[in-house]
Formats: structure tokens, sequence, C-alpha cells
């Protein structure tokens, strides 16, 4: 991944990282706030030896008190120290359970001891730690005591140097630092899970997406429409309308797929179901139709047929009867608008639409198409549940794929580049459709070459390679020749 690809994740799960990171940090507070607060305090033991009479008897004896110092910590948490602690201040608990409180540590080449008491009570804390510091010493004289009936004294003293204190703030819990854990645990988390989730999602979002899987260029990128399903001729319903331009974007970039050939026939399909084709295929055929060609729409979806319908055409009678010779053609071409545009619904259901499709029947129709108008727009079933739109590629000028942005998986639109390929059909362009409107992912219009910032409906175009790759574009737009013959 690149840098931007770690942006687009922060901007498009910014809300579920700091989703987590609230809730790790009322984690943090609430299991500070259930925690009861301790307190500890602190004493220091000195601990000396007999002086000497030389300087070698007190380096002797130094040696001596730094060797033992490490071994009279130790005594601290054992029964023998703690167990007179607790018949003294008549505690309700076993030496082990003092001792689970109670820690002794000694600095490196020092003399020094230091015993430390946590306890939820401040006072029971302090008054702990000075009484373990005095039966430490008691015991220190009894175990280093010479044998009985000599004269000499112990040659070891331990002398409290520190009292301990009441402590007046609680060691634990720390609030600030558990807040701090706790959200940083939660941000990780969140970026785990947004990187993880991106990682795992082989869905096509972009242009970048497509551009990894095949080499076929973008003619067109089409916006995402909440009222698409009531208004699907949004050409038409709503021709100012940037959607609408969108289309139009498509039909001026389409103008200049093969120029010079004499097949201006297109098949529009695409991976799998509800991905846009057959609304893209219509509003395709309308923007052509509005330029001054003269453009069939022939629905040859022959197993599920939308175009009747949108439209607002009787489709009962359609092409599967010209094949079949049920019927004539000039009987089931219906115009449709004021423009030059002819629509040839798709008719009765056949059993065979695949056959139908490949026959030469269909070829010989499509010819016909070729001869007659200046474009044909045929809208096909899609690639990976049936092979009719890959027969029918095979027989038109070339196929333009509809890929659903946040819908497509990668390897559906693989499967149908695939699909394409191994029939030979050439591929003219894809469209990107469903594209998001706001969000890391969002769609500008003008992207494919459309001079949207000069007012809607206008046919100004701008050459494609006078847009700069930061997306600035030249002064003045350059016309565009609309499509009145064919080759246009």
């Amino acid at each position: 991944m690149e840098l931007r690809d770690y942006i687009r994740i922060l901007r498009k799960s910014w809300l579920l990282i700091v989703l987590l990171t609230l809730v790790g940090v009322a984690a943090a507070a609430t299991f500070s706030l259930l925690q009861k607060p301790m307190y500890t305090a602190s004493t220091k033991v000195f601990v000396s030896t007999s002086s000497g009479q030389n300087v070698s008897d007190l380096a002797q004896g130094n040696s001596f008190t730094v060797q033992r110092v490490k071994t009279y910590s130790d005594l601290v948490t054992t029964p023998i120290v703690l167990q007179p602690v607790i018949a003294a201040l008549e505690l309700n608990m076993t030496s082990d359970d003092l001792a689970a409180a109670v820690s002794a540590s000694a600095p490196l080449d020092t003399t020094l001891i230091e015993i430390s008491v946590s306890n939820e009570d401040p006072v029971l804390a302090a008054d702990l730690a000075n009484a373990i510091s005095q039966s430490l010493t008691a015991v220190v004289q009894d175990i280093e005591a010479p044998e009985a009936g000599s004269e000499n004294t112990s040659p070891v003293k331990l002398t409290r140097v520190q009292d301990a204190p009441v402590p007046q703030s609680p060691v634990s819990p720390k609030v600030p630092l558990n807040v701090a854990l706790g959200a940083l645990v939660g941000l990780a988390l969140g970026l785990a899970i947004a990187v993880l989730r991106e990682t795992l999602d082989n869905r096509v979002r972009n242009e970048r997406d497509v551009a990894q899987l095949t080499d076929a260029p973008i003619i067109g990128g089409i916006a995402f429409d909440p009222k698409a399903k009531t208004r699907p001729l949004i050409v038409q319903a709503d021709p100012r309308s940037p959607r609408a331009e969108s289309f139009r974007t498509l039909r001026t970039n389409l103008s200049f797929l093969d120029i010079g050939s004499e097949d201006r026939s297109f098949v529009v399909t695409s991976s799998v179901q509800s991905e846009g084709k057959s609304t893209t295929a219509a509003n395709l055929a309308i923007s052509l139709a509005d330029s001054g060609a003269r453009v069939l729409l022939v629905d040859a979806d022959l197993r599920r047929p939308k175009v009747a319908e949108y439209m607002g055409l009787e489709g009962a009678v359609g092409i599967t009867d010209v094949l079949i010779g049920r019927a004539e053609l000039l009987d089931v071409v219906q115009p449709w608008g004021r423009s030059k545009l002819f629509v040839l619904p798709a008719g009765k259901i056949p059993p065979n639409p695949s056959e139908l499709l490949g026959s030469s029947a269909m070829a010989d129709l499509i010819a016909l198409f070729n001869r007659e108008f200046d474009a044909v727009i045929f809208d096909a079933p899609p690639l990976l549940p049936v092979t009719d739109a890959a027969i029918l590629s095979k027989s038109v000028g070339g196929s333009i794929l509809v890929v659903a942005a946040g819908h497509t998986h990668k390897n559906q639109l693989k499967g149908a580049v695939s699909a394409l390929e191994n029939v030979g059909a050439p591929i003219s362009g894809l469209v990107l459709t469903m594209l998001p409107t706001k969000g890391p992912d969002a769609y500008g219009y003008g992207r494919y070459g459309y001079a949207y910032g000069y007012g809607y409906g206008d046919e100004e175009t701008v050459d494609q390679s006078a847009v700069a790759e930061d997306g600035s574009r030249p002064a003045k737009p350059t016309p565009s020749k609309k499509t009145t013959t064919k080759g246009a």
C-alpha cells in the first residue's frame, strides 16, 4: 500500500477508529473507577557494624555490611519478621497475605534498606512500614547475637533513619495513565481493523482498482443516484443535472473510439446484475440521439429485458419475433422522443437466448443496423451468469463493460474481461457506475474530459491531452463536433 492508500483508509474509517478509541478510553476509565485506591508508605533502615581499630578492620566491616544488606532485605517478607507485626497491630491476616503487600529493596553498594507497604488505608500503611522496620531490627539483633554467655554484643546494628509518613495521595489506580493506555489500545485496534477490512475488501472502488485488472480505457464515470430506480432516464428527466452531464461525457469519449470504423455498434454489458448496464445503455442512446445521430437502442437481454419498461414502450413484440420470422423489423422498431432515437424491444423471452443471439439471422440484423444507423447500442445480459453478451460481442464493433463501484468484486470484473477476451470480443472501454459523491472515493465530475465547469448542457469539451495531472484545465474550451454521420 502507498501513503495515499493509508490516508484513504483513515478518511474512510475515521468514525470506526474514533469510536474504538473512545471505547478504549471508557473501558480504562471504568476499570480505574472500579479499583480501590491503594496507598504506599516507605521507611528506610540503615545497617552498620561495630567500628574497627584500624583501616583494615573498617574496610572488612564495611564489606561485611554490604554483603549482609541483601540478606536482611530478603528477611523483610519472612514470617519471622511479619508475624510479630500482625500480633502487635492485631491484624486479621496471615503472614503470606501481609507479605504480598510488602516490598524491600537495597540500593547497590549502599547499606540502606527501603521497606514499602501498600494498603487501602494510608494510616495503616504507615504503621505497618514502621512496625516492620522495628521488627526487622529486633530479628537481626537476635540472629546476629553472639553465643550465650558471651559478653560481646552483636556487631551489626540496624537503625531506622526515616519514619514512614502517612501518604496523602494514592499510588493506584493511575487514572491518567490508564486512560492514555486505553486510548492507545483503542486507536491501535481501530487502525488494525480498518486496514484489515480494506485489505480483505475485494470490491472495485475506483479507477486504480480497474487499471490493475485490465488495460481497457475508462471512458465514463456515473455518480451514484439514490433516485435512479424512480427516474432511470436521467438525461430526459433532468437534462441539466450533473449525472446527465456524465452521460454526455460518456457520449463524447465514445465518439473517439475506433475512429474511421464503419461498425459503430456497441454491446453494453456487465459482470453481474444490478450494475446499471440497462440505464447506462438507455441514457447513452438518448445522449447520442440528442447530438443529432441516428441511433438504435436494442434490448438484447432476452432473459430479463428492461429497455421497454425504462423507455415506456410496448415490449410484447421485439427482436426475438424478428429473428424467428414472426414479425418484420419495420413493424417492431419504435421511434422514441423527438430525436432520431429508435428502440427495438426484446419481445417474448425465448427458451434459447444464446442460440438466437449467435445465429446467422442475428448477424444479418447487425449488418443491417450498421447500414441504417449511425450508432447501435445493445443492452446485453451480464457476462458471468450467461454467455449471451460474449456471443453477441463477437459480431459487433465493440463492448462497453459497466462496473459498479463498491458493488462489483475484482474477481468478477477479471472474469468478465476474460470472458470477452476468450471469444475474441474487443473491449472498447469501461464505465464506472454508482461512484460515491462523498467520502475518500468521491467522484468529481469532469474527470474524464468533459468541461463541467463551463456550464450545464453545453457541448464544450476539453482535450484530454490538455488536462494537467493536477486537474487544471485550459482557459478556453475546445468545441466538440456533434455526431451526425457514421464514424462520428
